[in-house]
């Protein structure tokens, strides 16, 4: 109870101080190109998010204060998703969204404003609120507000910094974990990859602060403590409930990153685990859940205009279901895992065309009750998602530059196995094969 207290109190420290800055800086509206004064592909791998280089890493890490010198600069930017959506079989009744057809659906799915930049001298943030065109409201969606500085130790240059945030993921520099891999964008109307250990499914739904270390530009370490947001504050900012955290969740992550100029790639291990109350109303017992991952990065690129980029990382989570097994009776066993194996290879022309190859794959324990989809009761899905993309500006001297940036892309997501197998039941309970959910999106991601 006392750590939450001292959470609540962060976070209304940190909303005074974001609130006391904006009359100062009320006289332009730029995004983090503009407060630099590089261009987008300075930062961004293709000229657009989130894949990031070996100078946007830093940026990151260094708390998002970079800047170009000059003053009297609003960190602001917005930004808009619209896409168009085909499988290759309409959804169920049950699983069809409200508002929305089964098949061949067009959307605005969701329009963002940021304060994204330059607050104070050693302080910056990426706050992100997003009204979703799906579900059609607003929502927290992301919230990363750095205090960052460097010093020497031992003879070498050091920034450490602390992260107030909203997601253990959002937080990672090197771009290889949950918040931020290959698909970058996908539809609401696929029907998504799986379930995914606990770590990944925490956005919006808790507050968290971290410190983190980026010592001799190779060795990074960060630690973080977490808790669940009240079902006020959840109600406040539209956030997912996934139930109450009986004591803090632990974060931690180490990597050791190798910057070559003409190449770069990092080598990391990461873990998260926690106790979680699902039921508000019923508490005392708690699911446990510890998850440990390894993940690595490699990224060539040359004199910018060939570039490739290799991500990956495998996350395997221990399950005990005190709650969900020994309480509601909804799982047949105590103790579960889950395993899940992520990959990305993409290649950037002239950060101009790209082409990207992922492969998804999870695997854990065979649980009729907590897989009721499954028919097997195992969670086993498995696939690879397949994207085209030309972003025309973003680069040095782009037309309307840094104000213009757009990316169009045609995606292709296609499932060997969905919820245990080829095949396993829909929303209305009735079989379902896993090729029938493969997805073809068309999108225009735009940004100002």
């Amino acid at each position: 109870m006392k750590n939450f207290k001292l959470m609540k109190i962060s976070l209304a420290f940190i909303s005074f101080m974001l609130c006391a800055s904006l009359p100062n800086l009320a006289h332009a509206v730029p995004s983090y190109a503009r407060q630099t004064g590089a261009e987008c592909a300075a930062c961004h791998v293709g000229a657009y998010g989130p894949q990031l280089t070996p100078y946007g890493i830093r940026f990151k890490i260094g708390g998002y204060v970079d800047n170009d010198g000059a003053k009297g600069k609003v960190p602001i930017s917005a930004m808009v998703v619209a896409n168009t959506t085909r499988t290759s079989k309409g959804a169920s009744e049950a699983d069809t969204l409200e508002n929305f057809k089964p098949n061949n659906n067009t959307a605005v799915q969701e329009g963002s404003v940021f304060l994204a930049g330059r607050l104070f001298e050693n302080v910056g943030s990426f706050v992100q609120a997003t009204y979703s065109g799906i579900e059609r409201k607003w929502g927290l969606d992301q919230m990363d507000v750095r205090y960052a500085r460097t010093l020497s130790l031992a003879g070498k240059d050091t920034t450490v910094g602390l992260s107030f945030n909203n997601n253990p993921t959002l937080t990672d520099p090197f771009h290889t974990m949950g918040q931020w891999r290959f698909p970058y964008t996908s539809s609401d109307f696929n029907a998504g990859f799986g379930p995914g250990p606990l770590m990944e499914s925490l956005g919006g739904a808790v507050w968290g602060t971290n410190a983190y270390a980026l010592f001799d530009d190779h060795f990074y370490g960060e630690f973080g403590l977490y808790n669940s947001m009240s079902a006020k504050a959840l109600k406040t900012f539209n956030g997912s409930d996934m139930g109450v955290f009986k004591g803090l969740g632990r974060y931690g992550r180490l990597a050791y990153f190798q910057d070559n100029k003409r190449d770069n790639y990092s080598l990391g291990i990461f873990g998260f685990g926690a106790n979680v109350q699902p039921d508000r109303t019923n508490l005392g017992v708690a699911d446990g859940y510890k998850d440990y991952g390894i993940d690595a990065a490699y990224q060539f690129l040359g004199n910018r205009k060939h570039i490739v980029s290799v991500n990956s990382s495998y996350t395997w989570e221990k399950q005990k279901l005190n709650f969900t097994n020994g309480v509601i009776d909804e799982a047949d066993h105590l103790r579960n895992n889950l395993k899940q194996f992520k990959l990305s290879t993409s290649y950037q022309y002239n950060h101009t065309w790209g082409t990207t190859v992922g492969l998804f794959d999870t695997r854990g324990s065979t649980d009729a009750l907590h897989y009721p989809n499954a028919i097997n009761g195992n969670p086993a899905t498995r696939g690879y998602v397949l994207q085209a993309d030309w972003t025309p500006w973003g680069k040095e001297g782009s037309w309307g530059s840094p104000f213009a940036n757009v990316r169009l892309g045609i995606q292709y997501t296609a499932y060997q196995k969905f919820m245990g197998g080829t095949s396993y039941l829909d929303g209305s309970g009735q079989p379902r094969f896993a090729r029938d959910n493969n997805t073809t999106m068309l999108f225009l991601w735009t940004a100002i």
